[in-house]
């Protein structure tokens, strides 16, 4: 594990028994973020940094019986207040570095991934190794259940022109990692970037 990595799980450890509690009211967006995806019974998708599992009720309804739900997260503890809440009963839980992905080359239709862009250690690569596990034409959706500046506020922060969920920042971003973005959503109610795979 790299410095980063430490840290994440630190950060994380620390905050996964109270996560829940402490953002109550997101369910909503969670699920309205994971309609727009566009996923279909039968489809493939993982829950990349799925922290407590959040998203997985919503990505299980999206995928039906038949579709296959992974989720992957860097820090137990998180992984083990998924399972405390009931959240494996809805996907796979993997023990997993998003850097590393444990899964096969365009084996998923798409991947949800809410607030992990933040996390990641070196971005360019990390988006590379999600869209390896994409098929072509695959989506991407990164997600956070309030906006940029609702977020920025929060944690008593401005936002600063590196910013990489910036769309100007994160467009070329996404780009050079072989992801085309088709829709861009920044409001104070939620943020959520939709991408598809190019060839």
């Amino acid at each position: 594990m790299t410095d980063d990595h430490t840290y994440v799980q630190e950060f994380f450890t620390a905050r996964a028994a109270d996560w829940d509690s402490r953002f109550p009211e997101d369910g909503p967006a969670y699920r309205a973020a994971v309609a727009e995806l566009g996923l279909g019974p039968g489809d493939r998708v993982l829950d990349a940094g799925c922290g407590t599992g959040r998203a997985l009720s919503a990505l299980r309804d999206a995928v039906g019986p038949r579709g296959a739900v992974l989720a992957a997260d860097l820090t137990p503890a998180m992984l083990d207040a998924a399972v405390r809440a009931g959240r494996a009963a809805h996907g796979r839980l993997l023990l997993a570095d998003v850097a590393r992905l444990p899964l096969r080359t365009g084996s998923l239709d798409a991947v949800f991934a809410a607030g992990l862009i933040a996390h990641l250690p070196d971005p360019a690569v990390n988006l590379r190794e999600l869209r390896r596990v994409v098929r072509t034409g695959g989506q991407l959706a990164l997600f956070h259940p309030i906006g940029r500046a609702a977020l920025a506020a929060r944690q008593g922060r401005q936002i600063t022109p590196d910013d990489l969920r910036a769309e100007n920042n994160l467009r070329p971003l996404l780009s050079g990692s072989g992801w085309r973005l088709t829709s861009y959503v920044d409001e104070d109610a939620r943020f959520l970037a939709l991408a598809v795979r190019e060839d």
